[in-house]
This record gives C-alpha cells, sequence and structure tokens, in this order.
C-alpha cells in the first residue's frame, strides 16, 4: 500500500522545510499535466543549501514514504536540481535561476495546494 502523490509530495515539503528551503510552493498538476500529478518548488539560499534540501528531501521520502527518485538531474550545477518521482517533480532552485524559469507563472492557471508551513 503506497502513498499518494498529495502525501509524498507534502513529505518533500516538510523535509525542504526543515532544511531552510524557502517560497515552498505545490502545484496541483493533476487537470493540467500528463507527465505528472504535482510540481513542488522551492528555493535554496546557494549551491551548498540548495544540496542539503535535495538531500533531505531523498532520505525524508525514502524512510516516510518507501520511495527512490526514478532520476535526480541538475546536480553538478546546484543551481537547479530536478527530483523526478513519478507522480510528484520536485524543483530546488538557487533564488537567480528560479527567477529566471519562473515555473509558477508557466503553470499560473494551476492551482496551489496549501501546505501550511
Amino acid at each position: 500500500m503506497g502513498v499518494t502523490p498529495l502525501e509524498l509530495a507534502r513529505v518533500a515539503a516538510i523535509a525542504a522545510d526543515g532544511k531552510k528551503a524557502t517560497d515552498i510552493c505545490l502545484i496541483d498538476l493533476t487537470s493540467a499535466s500528463d507527465v505528472c500529478d504535482y510540481f513542488l518548488i522551492c528555493t535554496g539560499q546557494n549551491q551548498r543549501l540548495v544540496d542539503s534540501v535535495v538531500d533531505e528531501v531523498e532520505e525524508k521520502v525514502r524512510v516516510n514514504c518507501d520511495e527512490k527518485p526514478l532520476s535526480i538531474e541538475g546536480r553538478a550545477e546546484g543551481t537547479w536540481v530536478l527530483m523526478d518521482f513519478g507522480s510528484v517533480v520536485v524543483h530546488v532552485f538557487t533564488p537567480e535561476t528560479r527567477d529566471y524559469f519562473r515555473l509558477e507563472k508557466l503553470w499560473g492557471d494551476a492551482p496551489r495546494v496549501e501546505l501550511g508551513l
């Protein structure tokens, strides 16, 4: 019995928050995308913090949801790391890279999920 995509996304968000990620945003793509159900977007203030957030999300999702990412991309550059959990994609940005790509604007019509963090 696995966890739902929303439960996995919440565990990832709590993990990111625990490592001091900022501007954590969960976007519900269930009606907008065939690729995944949720985007979790957050910011780490520098490359070291981005790396720390990625490690924490990977660990907490593994422990609490028994799930591992299908892939992790961008780790070497450290300015935008994408963690693909299948139904949930986690994006961890540095501030400059997040401002540049503005994923929230791209998916502006999709509903946001209140996380209460």
